[in-house]
C-alpha cells in the first residue's frame, strides 16, 4: 500500500518543524521533570501525578511520531511558484456564496494546516475540493448535508 502523501505549505512545514523541536528539546525535559518529581513522591501504584505524567509521556511520543511521519511523507507548495490562473494549495482564494452575496477568502492548505478560524481550508474539504482548479469568474458547486451551495472564485493570489 503506497504511504499517503501530506500537501503542505511551506508554512506549514515550518510550522510542524517548530512543533518538533519543541516537544523534543522542551516538552519532553518537562515531562522528564515531572516524572522524577512523582517518583519521589515514593509508591507509583497510587500515585495520579505520575499517571499523568506517564500519559503525557505517551501523548508527546505519539504527536512526535506523527510529526516526524507527516514530514517524511510531505509534498512541499512553495507559495511563490502557485500559479494564479487556477485555484490550488498555497493560494488565497476569494470567493463570493452565491445565495447570501456574501464575500468570504480562504486560503487553500492541506489538510494538516487547516484550520478554519484563520480562514484556512484543506484541500480535502468540501469546499476546498470544490475549488481546486476553478479558475476567475468561474462558479463552482459545493455538495453539503444540507444541500448545494454555489460559489463564484472572485480573486487567486498566491498566499503570503
Amino acid at each position: 500500500m503506497a504511504e499517503k502523501k501530506y500537501t503542505l505549505t511551506y508554512e506549514g512545514l515550518k510550522a510542524l518543524e517548530d512543533e518538533l523541536q519543541d516537544l523534543n528539546v522542551n516538552k519532553k525535559a518537562e515531562n522528564a521533570e515531572k516524572l522524577k518529581e512523582a517518583r519521589a513522591q515514593g509508591d507509583l501504584s497510587e500515585n495520579a501525578e505520575y499517571d499523568a505524567a506517564k500519559d503525557e509521556q505517551r501523548d508527546i511520543h505519539a504527536r512526535i511520531e506523527e510529526i516526524e511521519y507527516i514530514l517524511k511523507n510531505a509534498d512541499v507548495i512553495l507559495e511563490e511558484e502557485v500559479d494564479t490562473e487556477r485555484v490550488s494549495v498555497g493560494c488565497t482564494v476569494k470567493v463570493r456564496d452565491m445565495e447570501y452575496k456574501e464575500d468570504m477568502e480562504y486560503k487553500i492548505v492541506g489538510s494538516t494546516e487547516a484550520d478554519s478560524l484563520k480562514g484556512k481550508i484543506s484541500n480535502e474539504s468540501p469546499v476546498g475540493k470544490a475549488l481546486i482548479g476553478a479558475k476567475k469568474n468561474q462558479t463552482v458547486t459545493v455538495e453539503t448535508m444540507s444541500g448545494n451551495i454555489k460559489y463564484k472564485v472572485l480573486e487567486i493570489t498566491r498566499a503570503s
